[in-house]
């Protein structure tokens, strides 16, 4: 049967957050810079996000990520991230499943005991050091876009909540991140909609209040996703985290339109935050290590491997790692006569 269009995906799993990695099916955009080509495939090609994330191939915590030929020379491979809202610039998580599966499928060639390569994002270039054994990556550590701290204790109110104090950091994105302890919220997997919820409403006032833009990249703005953090229930890790992925536009008005998909995983992006905040405080040293747990009670382990800045700001490059698993090998395609060819979404679990 004739088809409009074909993609054939790998779709993956890092530490439980899901991240389809489409290998095939997808021409190169045009572009010298990854975020170039993301920002073309955002104004000129948007009905692939659409089509892999929404239903009936998608849903609401799915990421997807589209592997490109490399601009830079010296990289591996390249790859556009498409989340329900936005083309992240940077995430751990997807970063972990394209690795596995650029790897685990002799896409690129898998070197044991440990495969290093260099990959572009539409942040930048990320270094990975993949641990393989029989023909399985068994844990990847990504040495991410150097991380800094645009605010710390910033007031925002937030109405229902009152004033609250915020950081905005980036890492790889920009993240306004507060006490989910202070705020009474339980960061259990099971408390999804509360988290994602007061998440959004702070995320929100926040990019209200004190927007910020990267000084290197003034069209990366924020915060555009939110972070809770609080006491760690594993022996082993430092903290835990709930991140949630923005899915829609609240409405102040509107109680119940505050809604976002849970990040499934520590999220790599927020655990690079999070740590150059501690930094900032001066309550993670260089080389220490800071294990993250996430709302499934898996981990990233993150560590600060040296300081740096980003325009004016001072800035830490952060490591982290955590292991991927390939769930699925399948070909999306799209069908002239498809009634939703760009898929839909239905209030039962849309926003």
């Amino acid at each position: 049967m004739p088809f409009a269009r074909r993609f054939t995906a790998v779709d993956v799993h890092a530490e439980g957050e899901p991240g389809r990695v489409i290998v095939d099916g997808v021409d190169d955009p045009p572009g010298s810079t990854m975020l170039a080509k993301a920002r073309w495939l955002e104004a000129n090609a948007d009905e692939i996000r659409l089509r892999m994330l929404r239903e009936p191939s998608g849903y609401p915590a799915l990421c997807c990520n589209i592997v490109l030929p490399p601009c830079d020379p010296t990289a591996d491979a390249g790859f556009v991230i498409m989340e329900q809202t936005e083309y992240a610039p940077m995430s751990g998580s997807n970063t972990i499943c394209v690795v596995t599966a650029l790897l685990e499928t002799g896409r690129l060639p898998m070197h044991e005991p440990v495969t290093e390569l260099r990959l572009e994002t539409p942040a930048g270039m990320v270094g990975v050091r993949a641990e393989c054994a029989a023909g399985k990556v068994t844990r990847v550590t990504i040495r991410n876009v150097a991380s800094y701290a645009a605010a710390l204790d910033v007031p925002v109110d937030v109405p229902g909540l009152g004033t609250v104090p915020v950081d905005v950091a980036w890492g790889g994105m920009f993240f306004a991140i507060a006490d989910g302890d202070a705020l009474g919220v339980d960061l259990s997997a099971s408390n999804g909609a509360e988290i994602a919820r007061i998440s959004e409403m702070i995320r929100v006032a926040t990019a209200e209040q004190h927007p910020v833009a990267h000084p290197l990249h003034p069209s990366l703005t924020g915060p555009s996703i939110g972070q809770l953090h609080g006491a760690a229930t594993l022996a082993h890790a430092h903290g835990r985290n709930a991140v949630t992925v923005a899915s829609g536009a609240p409405d102040w008005d509107r109680p119940d339109s505050w809604t976002g998909a849970l990040d499934r995983c520590p999220c790599g992006t927020g655990t690079s935050a999070r740590m150059a905040v501690l930094h900032a405080r001066g309550e993670l040293r260089i080389g220490e290590e800071f294990v993250y747990e996430g709302p499934l009670a898996t981990t990233f382990t993150g560590r600060l491997v040296e300081v740096t800045t980003v325009g004016p700001h001072p800035a830490v490059v952060p490591e982290i790692s955590g292991q991927g698993w390939i769930t699925a090998f399948a070909e999306y395609v799209v069908d002239d006569t498809d009634p939703f060819p760009t898929g839909f979404t239905v209030g039962d679990l849309w926003p």
